[in-house]
């Protein structure tokens, strides 16, 4: 018998660790080879870690909820598979109890007292009735300064999905050392409100939010985890960036009847169905050429004007949950490549197989509203992006056209679309030329275009 240490594994260029949602298997339990051992999160994709090995459970070292770095050894696997065997020269495994994160509060902090060489563990603190996200490391750093649940809550997040990290605390701590509050944030109710700093903005749900009366029909459901990242996100971005929306109609009724004439056809010598989706993608990415400056981003005072065009296109999944897988580089895509690509992003996001890195680096955003027969709507940027395109479904409706005859009425395919952007970079006069650019590429559609 040998033990086989199974490591978290790399998940793609941009992901260093992931958060463990739950252990399919336990100690003790028998495991087949590529069978599904844990399921673990990154941001708002999920995935299962299967095994390599086929043998028996004998250990895990991190706890549901915890966060572990990339390449840590998670679980240990008892294996008669000689072949199978990976030795650990560093340490044996029974001392691979102590979590990565904690390793860093430990080399990190500043060596001042005894605490350094034996931290406080999170568990002083009572976090479980948290709203928001905290890893295991701000909890050991908020028990261990004596954070109460309802001061941690008020604190602003400057990391992925608007999450509290270390240098959070540390800056939270610096501040309330400084103005003397220590202990009157865990009472709000009883003490002056603090004015709001950066540190200490509120964000998504705080101790102060309104609470709703439950009588005894209602029925209480608890936000699943990937709604929790949503709601933490739409309030950040409606925090951080004054939104302005922008409407234009649109008459797409060429670009309607260039696909019932080429959908079946493409459906048959393909095997994929071509959908609105890639064509409004197109359209945005040569918008996007035309006026660059609408595919930025902000960090304090700079504009960071991006140079590739990567457009993100927010995607409905069964559970009701929002995501928003992203099409790299879409401006050096044709239809077809777009095409492919939509399709294919899509239909993973549904069955929940979508890399990590295909939901990252999103430079502009789109939302097809009309899938749910929506004409219009307000969309909130998707942050750190600069601005969001909302198409609303297509209908029928007269509308007046212009002929070497005079003016006719007639009935036609008309949507609008509706720009949300971040009025602190982008003014109206580009908001409003960019949306209606939009519209200009899809009104010019080519009837006789090949695909």
């Amino acid at each position: 018998m040998a033990l086989y240490e199974l490591v978290l594994p790399k998940m793609g260029e941009s992901v260093a660790e992931a958060t463990i949602i739950k252990w399919v298997k336990q100690p003790g339990d028998m495991i087949e080879i590529d069978e599904s051992v844990l399921e673990i999160a990154t941001d708002k994709v999920d995935s299962e870690v299967p095994s390599p090995v086929a043998g028996k459970l004998i250990k895990t070292f991190f706890k549901e909820d915890d966060i572990v770095q990339v390449g840590a050894v998670i679980a240990t696997i008892e294996t008669d598979a000689s072949s199978q065997i990976m030795e650990s020269k560093a340490e044996p495994v029974q001392d691979i109890q102590q979590p990565v994160i904690a390793e860093q509060l430990i080399s990190t902090q500043p060596v001042q007292t005894a605490t350094i060489a034996q931290p406080v563990r999170s568990d002083k603190a009572d976090f479980s009735g948290a709203s928001r996200f905290y890893s295991p490391l701000v909890k050991s750093m908020a028990a261990e300064e004596g954070i109460s649940l309802a001061e941690l809550n008020t604190i602003q997040g400057s990391g992925s999905e608007g999450r509290v990290t270390k240098q959070d605390i540390t800056e939270y701590l610096k501040n309330r050392q400084s103005s003397g509050h220590v202990v009157a944030a865990a009472k709000p109710a009883m003490a002056p409100e603090p004015a709001i700093t950066q540190q200490s903005r509120p964000s998504t749900v705080t101790s102060s939010a309104p609470v709703s009366s439950v009588s005894g029909g209602d029925e209480i459901i608890e936000m699943d985890r990937m709604r929790r990242l949503i709601a933490d996100h739409m309030v950040m971005s409606k925090q951080t960036s004054p939104h302005v929306t922008s409407f234009v109609e649109a008459d797409v009724t060429n670009l309607v009847a260039w696909r019932d004439r080429v959908k079946s056809s493409f459906e048959k010598r393909e095997g994929e169905k071509i959908t609105f989706t890639p064509i409004f993608i197109e359209a945005v990415a040569k918008a996007i050429k035309d006026l660059p400056m609408i595919n930025i981003s902000v960090s304090g005072t700079q504009i960071i004007k991006k140079r590739d065009i990567n457009i993100g296109m927010a995607a409905a999944l069964p559970s009701g949950n929002l995501i928003v897988p992203v099409i790299k580089n879409a401006d050096q895509l044709n239809l077809f490549g777009l095409t492919k690509a939509v399709n294919d992003l899509a239909s993973r996001a549904r069955q929940a197989k979508l890399k990590p890195d295909e939901t990252q680096g999103g430079t502009f955003t789109l939302t097809n509203v009309g899938t749910f027969g929506n004409v219009m709507g307000t969309p909130i940027i998707n942050q750190p992006q600069a601005a969001i395109l909302a198409v609303g479904a297509i209908k029928k409706k007269p509308a007046v056209i212009e002929t070497e005859f005079g003016d006719v009425i007639a009935i036609r395919h008309m949507m609008f679309l509706s720009l949300s952007y971040d009025h602190r970079v982008v003014d109206g006069s580009l908001g409003g030329s960019f949306v209606r650019r939009v519209a200009d590429y899809l009104e010019a559609w080519d009837v006789n275009r090949e695909i």
